[in-house]
């Protein structure tokens, strides 16, 4: 080596170790100028991923999800290997070599920059890709890239190679809201990621790198050639054999967009739980990956909304059909994109599809529906039935052609019917039936038949006329010994409406009210024997012209009326006669034992039909308390919720019925001595500055064990609780409540409600597995029909629910208590006989006398008895009749 060889060695040496050393200072500068700014790599340890909030039914079936991302994260433990392998293939071959940096993909990067003058690919290593998406933006600066890196180094210094790859893993945003690589797995293909086969997962590992260029269901044709070099890559890297490599790069784009499916159509519950855990967790609810179990069971939740929307189906087919929603402009009918664009707009209401009609024949319709799909509606789907709307009490003649009333361009409603048979039409009969379907038994003679499949049955879809009610309806059912909400459906459709008419609808409950009163009566000393007169009374109020006359239903008066007889035929007289004589005080007392809000009954008589505006759900409540013995319960929805490593963080407390728990001071309520023979009316029970009685206006309406949940306090005593059982079955057996025989159960009672108009149809009623409440009536107050009751627009969807929640359980009735006893009466005075008449159930200190009028002893509130008569004479029986 020459000497000149060997100073240009040494300068070159001396030059890269100045440059070194440069680098070094250079670098060394940058850190401690960065440093102070970078986040602490610790809280990693401690990652909480954005987890929307998931509620479910008690058997875990999801109704709602909430939260702007769509997050399942999962262990790399939980993570297909030959899944991460597809991913390094894409993203970072070198990942378990690297210290974080790859110096050979910023080499490459710095090219790359060089010579096309911008930035072309920030050479990042997966660590890197981690430290941007917890800690830093997308934005392409270099101060970006120099803290990406320091950060990079950090994690590596900190956190295994499977916790930074598990972060990945989850933190990822891959396109359509997801982030994480399962919920794109459940997102592009409606699967977790281990159920995807190789080509599947090569498209996942090509998301990361452009989630909108690479997106397999925007951009197929450049997902597909991602997905492919992914798979070639990992041939390259032995991951994968040739024979893997030739099935899977032949294998078709199977990816399209599964939105989060929901098990359960539940939307007014997912609504309410969704509010309930804003409560208790506030904006974290939406992102810290809550886990809420309701209360609902899903069979009675489907059973819930099926009978509402068919109730009010049949409610408004009585009413006549209103006619098209819309009329459209004959010259859009032209345009098939524009005609689909607007079907896309009109929501699906209670399986009533929109449609437009594109031609019209005497006997059918030609429409095209939203999937562009051109059907025939004829005659008899619907079209024969219709008679058109006139007013709530009217409707027209049956139309005699579609084209009275049907044009080109009208918006109507179809719903899809599956029509399924046995067997093809036309096919041979089945071997023992003759050919005019009669059954001739097995031919002895006829040579075997050759084993065959049997026949698939055939099914083929139609189109059925129909429209969307106009009139709204609720249903709730509680369980009746917690008050766990088991079903709850607050409208025909939550699309058209997400006002929740069981808990926001305050209405007039009607003669479904009346119970409450009578129970009142029943503990203050009256029987169900005790006979009060149904007949006319006239209110006036001072210095008003108009008159307060309540009516009877159906217009008419009955004269002495036993108190079973009056409640299960619905006598308006009788119930305003007993709160008279009871004391409007005294029967609000009691009634806020059910749980009602004193502020919301009206103070006056008015409330002894009803008068007050009540929601379902609080009459459901109410109800609960005849259905459990006797004992208040408060509805509730949430049961438990979990966080999102599956802890419990709540659990619900309920007021828990407890027939074996003694309840001190609360097992037999207060009873004070009543005078029965007060029958004076005043002519005014208002207080001064209150409103007149009247019916026409509407009032404004971490945890412990089971066994340590609170008991709930008693409603009614045991006896009351009884009687009141036994009368409000009878409301099933011979009053206004008689369509429920039909279920063929004698635990069931309830109460039927209607207002005047009426605008309101009620019926609550229970079995000891449920009590349940549903409503029915229009949104703005209007008439239902003058020949609508609850028994005939509320009943029947109550009798519907309840015939399949029940189906199958043994029938339960309460417990008699031994205070009660049978007895002989005469049915036209309530007195006691010794031959004839009817049995009628009594509290064993307050059986009737034979004399004019039965007696009974009311203890008073010291616990004294009444003195008995001088002489040993008879003491004079209490009257029970009210004239």
């Amino acid at each position: 080596m020459t000497f000149k060889t060997r100073n240009r060695l040494l300068s070159l040496l001396w030059l890269s170790a100045a440059g070194a050393a440069a680098a070094a200072m250079a670098f060394a500068s940058i850190f401690l100028y960065l440093k102070p700014g970078l986040p602490s790599v610790e809280s990693l340890r401690d990652v909480r991923l954005q987890t929307p909030l998931r509620v479910y039914s008690r058997d875990m079936e999801l109704i709602g999800e909430f939260g702007e991302k769509r997050r399942s994260p999962i262990t790399i433990q939980q993570t297909p290997d030959l899944f991460i392998k597809a991913i390094l293939a894409a993203e970072d071959a070198g990942f378990y070599a690297h210290n974080g940096v790859s110096i050979k993909g910023l080499l490459r990067a710095v090219t790359q920059l060089l010579q096309t003058g911008s930035i072309q690919s920030g050479g990042s290593t997966l660590t890197m890709q981690v430290a941007r998406n917890f800690f830093l933006s997308r934005e392409q600066r270099f101060v970006r890239k120099f803290n990406e890196i320091l950060l990079s180094l950090q994690i590596e210094r900190e956190l295994s190679k499977d916790d930074i790859l598990e972060l990945y893993i989850n933190k990822i945003f891959l396109g359509n809201r997801a982030y994480g690589f399962q919920a794109a797995a459940q997102v592009y293909y409606g699967r977790n990621i281990d159920q995807l086969s190789l080509a599947q997962w090569a498209m996942m590992a090509g998301l990361p790198k452009a989630p909108s260029t690479y997106n397999p269901i925007a951009n197929p044709s450049r997902a597909l050639v991602r997905r492919n070099w992914i798979l070639k890559r990992m041939l390259e890297l032995g991951y994968i054999d040739q024979d893997d490599y030739k099935n899977s790069v032949t294998a078709p784009v199977t990816a399209r967009y599964h939105g989060r499916d929901l098990d359960l159509d539940a939307p007014y519950i997912a609504e309410m739980a969704r509010k309930e855990a804003v409560e208790l967790f506030g904006d974290k609810a939406y992102t810290d990956g809550y886990q809420v179990i309701t209360t609902v069971d899903s069979r009675l939740q489907r059973a819930a909304r099926d009978a509402l929307q068919r109730g009010l189906e049949t409610y408004d087919a009585r009413h006549g059909y209103r006619g098209p929603e819309e009329r459209l402009d004959p010259a859009q009918l032209q345009d098939s994109d524009q005609l689909v664009d607007l079907l896309h707009e009109i929501p699906v209401l209670g399986g009533f599809e929109p449609a437009v009609v594109t031609a019209v024949t005497e006997r059918s319709l030609q429409v095209q529906l939203r999937d562009r799909r051109v059907v025939e509606v004829p005659w008899e789907n619907g079209l024969s039935d219709i008679r058109p709307y006139i007013s709530e009490n009217a409707r027209g003649a049956r139309i005699q052609s579609a084209q009275d009333i049907f044009a080109p361009g009208d918006l109507i409603r179809l719903k899809r019917v599956e029509v399924t048979s046995a067997s093809a039409e036309g096919a041979a009969p089945d071997p023992g039936t003759s050919l005019n379907g009669a059954d001739s038994g097995p031919d002895p003679f006829a040579d075997p038949e050759p084993d065959v499949a049997a026949a698939e049955p055939l099914s083929r879809e139609e189109w059925h006329l129909g429209q969307v009610p106009a009139a709204q309806g609720a249903l709730v059912s509680l369980d009746p010994d917690n008050g766990a909400i088991r079903a709850l459906v607050g409208g025909y459709d939550f699309h058209q409406s997400h006002f929740n008419r069981v808990t926001q609808a305050a209405r007039q409950p009607g003669s479904s009210f009346k119970p409450f009163i009578y129970a009142a009566a029943i503990e203050r000393g009256y029987t169900a024997a005790s006979v009060i007169n149904d007949a006319p009374i006239i209110f006036e109020q001072a210095g008003l012209q108009d008159v307060w006359r309540p009516e009877n239903s159906e217009g008419d008066f009955r004269g002495p009326t036993r108190l079973r007889v009056a409640l299960y035929n619905s006598r308006n007289m009788v119930s305003i006669r007993l709160l008279q004589a009871l004391g409007i005080d005294n029967a609000l007392d009691y009634v806020e034992h059910f749980g009602f809000e004193r502020s919301k009954l009206a103070r006056n008589l008015t409330i002894a039909l009803g008068s007050s505006a009540l929601t379902p759900l609080e009459m459901a409540r109410g109800y609960a308390a005849f259905a459990n013995g006797g004992y208040r319960v408060e509805p509730y929805l949430l049961e438990r919720v979990l966080d999102v490593n599956g802890e419990p963080v709540y659990q619900a407390l309920p007021l828990t019925v407890c027939r074996d728990c003694p309840l001190p001071g609360s097992e037999t309520l207060q009873r004070e001595p009543l005078d029965l023979a007060d029958t004076s009316i005043p002519a005014n029970t208002s207080e001064p500055g209150e409103e007149p009685i009247g019916l026409g206006t509407e009032s404004p309406g971490a945890v412990e064990a089971e066994q340590a949940r609170p008991q709930a306090p008693r409603a009614m005593s045991p006896a009351t609780s009884y009687i009141m059982d036994s009368m409000l079955k009878d409301v099933i057996k011979m009053g206004t409540g008689r369509k429920a025989l039909v279920m063929k159960r004698g635990d069931i009672a309830g109460k039927t409600g209607t207002t005047n108009g009426p605008r309101d149809a009620w019926f609550s009623g229970y079995s000891p597995y449920l009590a349940t409440s549903t409503w029915v009536g229009f949104d703005s107050n209007g008439e239902l029909g003058k020949n609508e009751y609850g028994g005939s627009a509320a009943l029947p969807i109550w009798i519907d629910f309840m015939s399949t929640a029940l189906k199958g359980l043994p029938e339960r009735h309460l417990a008699q208590p031994d205070d009660i006893v049978t007895v002989r009466i005469d049915p036209r005075t309530g007195r006691r006989t010794s031959g004839g008449g009817t049995f009628e159930i009594f509290r064993s200190d307050r059986v009737p006398g034979r004399g004019a009028y039965s007696s009974y002893r009311p203890a008073y509130p010291d616990g004294q008895q009444t003195p008995e008569p001088p002489n040993g004479q008879e003491q004079e029986s209490v009257p029970e009749e009210l004239f």
